[in-house]
């Protein structure tokens, strides 16, 4: 992992908070976190840094994690009101308050990492660090984390290295965050090892690059969420800038665990509100959409859905789209050697798993 290789190469490596996880790392043969060295605190990390070597930090906020406090220690310019609903959840209060406390977190994140430039501001240094800020899946909300949708996996990416990249750019680019690791070895001038299946960004953040027209996203076993197995949801995605194509493999299974808990969706008062009441009004729509099974194709016309609200994988009308869509995303599962596309994916279901607790919640 590249936090090794540039420890190798002299850099003073370490993490705060969330490093690496949820997991173990014994049974892998690591002694520590892969994320490096845990410190309380990115002063502590400073402080412990020998002089003028350098370094390599990895803040893992538990920001906006779950579970979110009460209603009183929201902060008072998040107004309800003025949050704005994805159309596949329901506007109400409780919604809107489960929303403005995720935000509220958002912003909290947002001051914690403003804390640590300021600290490289007063040591000279921040104008010579290269920044990234990202997220591991999108908000944890219904038809969010745990999906291949875009609020499960459109994130935020923020990149930021006075002089070697141009400020206020933004690239339309189709990226992934495996991506990152050879961005940082480049940057480093430490060699990528040829099993790194990410690309270094440099090219793109240069403006050399060339456009990809598409990214492959996918997902197995989140927690332990179909009943008392250890199956995962197998689904692989492909995304253009026109249209979403889903693979479910297993379409036979509860896509984000079995009911009653539906154990994929973290709890939340939006979870709650939408189990409870799902019979009332149009709300019964919208529960399907999060925790309703599906087919094995799904296909949205981002162009008049961008919300991935509408399947049109049948319509005739989209058969050559899907059709054109299912082949690439195949050729690319059989081209890095996804056992999905060989036949053999049920080999993820049989990997050892250290949270069976979640069994039992």
């Amino acid at each position: 992992v590249y936090p090794d290789l540039l420890e190798r190469a002299g850099y003073h490596v370490g993490f705060c908070r969330k490093g690496w996880g949820p997991g173990r790392v014994k049974p892998g043969g690591r002694k520590r976190n892969p994320a490096g060295r845990e410190y309380k605190t990115f002063g502590d990390f400073l402080a412990q840094r020998p002089a003028d070597k350098p370094f390599c930090f990895w803040f893992g906020s538990r920001d906006p994690h779950r579970f979110y406090g009460p209603r009183s220690r929201l902060s008072p310019g998040i107004n309800k009101d003025a949050v704005s609903v994805p159309p596949f959840l329901p506007d109400n209060d409780t919604v809107r308050n489960d929303l403005a406390h995720y935000l509220f977190e958002v912003r909290r994140f947002d001051r914690d990492v403003g804390v640590q430039l300021e600290m490289l501001r007063r040591r000279r240094e921040l104008e010579n660090t290269l920044v990234v800020m990202t997220s591991d899946n999108g908000m944890p909300f219904p038809r969010c984390k745990a999906t291949c949708y875009d609020p499960g996996v459109h994130v935020p990416l923020v990149i930021w290295w006075p002089g070697h990249i141009k400020a206020g750019t933004t690239l339309p680019d189709f990226v992934n965050l495996a991506d990152l690791a050879p961005t940082f070895l480049e940057a480093a001038n430490v060699q990528t090892p040829s099993a790194m299946s990410g690309k270094s960004l440099w090219r793109l953040l240069d403006g050399n690059g060339r456009r990809s027209e598409y990214v492959v996203v996918g997902r197995e076993r989140h927690s332990a969420a179909q009943g008392t197995t250890l199956k995962g949801y197998p689904v692989r995605a492909i995304r253009t800038d026109n249209f979403l194509y889903v693979r479910n493999f297993k379409p036979g299974r509860w896509p984000v665990g079995t009911p009653p808990q539906y154990r994929d969706v973290d709890r939340s008062p939006t979870k709650r509100h939408m189990l409870h009441r799902y019979s009332e009004g149009d709300l019964r729509e919208l529960y399907e959409l999060s925790f309703a099974k599906r087919p094995a194709e799904e296909l949205y016309d981002l162009r008049s859905d961008p919300h991935q609200l509408v399947n049109v994988a049948r319509r005739s009308s989209y058969a050559s789209d899907k059709r054109r869509l299912s082949e690439i995303l195949m050729r690319e599962l059989t081209r890095t050697g996804d056992p999905r596309a060989r036949g053999g994916g049920d080999v993820f279901d049989t990997y050892p798993f250290y949270m069976l607790k979640r069994l039992h919640q």
